[in-house]
């Protein structure tokens, strides 16, 4: 009869907790911004004359029905890589704004490990993975010194040295590299074999497959491991992270340099899939580094919440396609949706809380003969 007891209170306490927490998802900030975003595009589908359900409609079939999910999950592929790039150092405060060249690098890293390695075609893909992720890597490590031994603030040392890495892949790309004869700055098509194997006929690559593990491997370290204690610490108060003993310059080159070994692995899966060879500009004109950068401050850089944003942006990206098709509403309006959320978010909006007004107490009588009155206490109201 205890048991049984018990049984019903643990199984009570459990169905509160869940309670409780659906009804705190309800009212965080997240779930405020992406309801205000799908609520002000409708009224802006609306000003223009089409219909709402009809767009939104458009974006959900075009993005995971039949004809889209390949396309969902490839794009979802890099925009994962790059959001889980951005999350890892931005967990502890820091902001790595060099995804674009550290990725570009990755890719060229690859390209060139794929077109001259002698190795059997399967160990030359791993060689080249290896170069892209070292690539990234060593390059983001160098923005990381520029904070810690000549105090240059990891947001601009990182986003400046994006800039000659992107160049010096496009140099590299439109004259020693460059296939001969062809108009595009393009390097030769690697050689057969040397490729990531893709899932039946669609272009979804095992590079999912990677991305994935990544963002598990993310999420054991910051939850169950002690370094990712010291992440979490540093990132909500740096000081008494400080003060705990925690190396704040070790633990930025550390973050900075897994970040960019993320950003190398998405170039070198770039390259590695379809077309099959590096493509001035391929890499970057997607957006994938800021589109990354939005789900990693949309789900505040937590694991899951960052697999979760990223694919729900690559599903507006790709599924915006499938608008602009459908409904001749320009796919540019899914940026706008972005825009919107991150707006929000930003701004910290929450549904107001309705508080039950608790029942007044009868109050004493006041004394008859009040004597003087005295100085109100700090923290009372005079």
């Amino acid at each position: 009869m205890a048991s049984a007891l018990d049984l019903a209170r643990i199984k009570g306490a459990a169905r509160s907790r869940g309670a409780a927490r659906i009804k705190g998802a309800l009212r965080s900030p997240v779930t405020f911004s992406v309801v205000a975003g799908l609520v002000i595009g409708a009224l802006f589908l609306v000003g223009t004359g089409a219909d709402p359900l009809a767009a939104y409609g458009a974006v959900v079939s075009g993005s995971l029905g039949a004809d889209g999910i390949g396309s969902t999950l490839t794009t979802g592929t890099s925009v994962l890589g790059m959001a889980l790039a951005l999350a890892i150092p931005l967990r502890a405060g820091l902001i790595n704004l060099g995804g674009d060249g550290q990725m570009v690098l990755g890719g060229i890293a690859a390209a060139v490990t794929g077109l001259y390695s002698p190795l059997p075609a399967p160990l030359t893909v791993v060689l080249a993975l290896l170069a892209g992720v070292s690539a990234g890597a060593a390059y983001a490590a160098l923005a990381a010194l520029c904070e810690n031994r000549f105090g240059v603030p990891l947001l601009v040392s990182s986003l400046l040295l994006s800039y000659p890495a992107t160049s010096l892949a496009s140099y590299l790309v439109r004259y020693p590299l460059k296939e001969p004869g062809s108009s595009l700055p393009q390097t030769r098509r690697l050689p057969e074999g040397v490729a990531l194997p893709a899932f039946g006929t669609s272009t979804v690559t095992a590079g999912l497959v990677l991305v994935v593990l990544a963002a598990a491997a993310y999420w054991f370290a910051d939850r169950r491991t002690a370094i990712g204690y010291e992440i979490r610490m540093t990132g909500l108060n740096a000081r008494f992270a400080a003060y705990a003993g925690v190396e704040r310059k070790g633990l930025t080159l550390r973050l900075v340099a897994t970040s960019g070994a993320l950003a190398g692995l998405v170039g070198a899966i770039g390259v590695l899939s379809f077309p099959y060879r590096f493509l001035d500009g391929s890499l970057t004109a997607p957006g994938y580094t800021w589109t990354g950068l939005t789900a990693a401050l949309l789900a505040a850089a937590a694991p899951l919440g960052t697999v979760v944003a990223a694919f729900f942006f690559a599903v507006l990206q790709v599924g915006g396609l499938s608008m602009e098709r459908t409904t001749e509403v320009p796919r540019e309006l899914t940026q706008v949706l972005q825009a919107i959320v991150i707006v929000f978010l930003a701004a910290r909006l929450r549904f107001p809380r309705l508080r039950r007004r608790k029942p007044q107490q009868p109050q004493e009588p006041a004394d008859p003969a009040p004597t003087a009155r005295e100085p109100a206490s700090q923290g009372e109201f005079a």
